[in-house]
């Protein structure tokens, strides 16, 4: 018997050219920057799929606690017979979870892993082999452009977008903010009954937020690193990782945890034509995670084109999710 494959489109063709122009010019700041999504390379999927296993990373549990104890509620507002898009969905596994409670009639899980994202909706299509099972590689970050074929298949049904995890963070608000637009657009070209779930990350005390991006085991700490093999890999650069250590630290006047990359001594990288040097503890800011209150959270969500929304968190509040819909 004939083993059903998963329908995979793959619109993530990476442009080496835009990319190498992206890093330099981060690169090249006085505050050199990269951008948190080339941290998602199939190494680096893995390794954050570790880091949401660490007892110091508390989003996966607190998120995990709120779906199990508002179970009832949370997916009361879930359409059925409905069009799942899980937004980052990495290994799937967050959302296979909540199929015990409402299945949907297609999944289309979206990522810009591509590679890994593939290798998991083969294991997932082998279990629910009547599921219509759909893999999307995109870099949704900046565009929300389905293909016409996906579109059509699409049509017809509800709609209920996903997004879990507080990756919704990594944007600075203004960014947020036309994301969540995008996808209440895309909820609109869904039948009655759409949404969005959203999990973000709430403000708290900074230890806590703070040892949450810097675990004793040191994954955190490797995922950070990565980043510099992917970028020698796209630059030909010559990035020693051994020169490097990772550090977070929560600002509070932005409200959020700030990841860097700090050189251990005074150095000179050479970056495809071009070269920077660094000195002993400057810094490469990778990535940004914003922290929200449900207030301002919930208000954004209204602002963006969604009418109702609605809101759970954790017996700790440490972490909010989130019900957005049209109606």
């Amino acid at each position: 018997m004939q083993v059903k494959q998963p329908l995979f489109f793959d619109t993530h063709q990476e442009n080496k050219d835009a990319d190498i122009q992206e890093l330099i010019q981060g690169l090249l700041c006085p505050q050199a920057t990269l951008s948190p999504k080339y941290f998602y390379d199939e190494l680096g999927s893995v390794l954050f799929d570790a880091i949401t296993l660490l007892p110091e990373y508390y989003p996966t549990r607190a998120e995990l606690e709120i779906f199990v104890d508002q179970a009832n509620e949370i997916h009361a507002q879930f359409p059925k017979q409905a069009t799942w898009v899980d937004l980052g969905a990495g290994n799937c596994q967050k959302a296979v979870m909540l199929f015990t409670h409402t299945m949907p009639a297609s999944y289309v899980a979206v990522d810009i892993s591509t590679k890994y994202l593939s290798n998991n909706l083969k294991d997932l299509q082998a279990k629910y082999s009547e599921l219509n099972v759909v893999g999307l590689g995109i870099d949704f970050s900046s565009s929300l452009t389905f293909p016409e074929t996906l579109k059509e298949q699409m049509a017809g049904q509800p709609l209920l977008a996903l997004y879990l995890g507080s990756s919704l963070g990594n944007f600075h608000p203004t960014e947020a903010f036309y994301f969540l637009q995008r996808l209440a657009d895309l909820c609109k070209t869904g039948q009655p009954g759409s949404g969005l779930i959203i999990g973000i990350d709430l403000v708290k005390d900074s230890q806590t937020l703070e040892r949450a991006y810097a675990d004793e085991l040191g994954v955190t700490a490797a995922f950070n690193l990565n980043v510099l093999r992917r970028v020698n890999s796209l630059l030909s650069s010559d990035f020693d990782l051994r020169d490097w250590q990772h550090f977070a630290r929560f600002n509070a006047q932005e409200s959020r945890v700030e990841m860097h990359l700090i050189a251990k001594r005074n150095l000179v990288v050479n970056l495809q034509g071009h070269q920077r040097a660094f000195k002993k503890d400057e810094s490469i800011h990778t990535e940004n995670s914003y922290k929200w209150s449900i207030k301002n959270f919930s208000d954004q969500l209204l602002k963006s084109g969604f009418t109702s929304v609605k809101h759970w968190t954790d017996s700790k509040s440490h972490f909010g999710l989130f019900w957005a819909s049209l109606h």
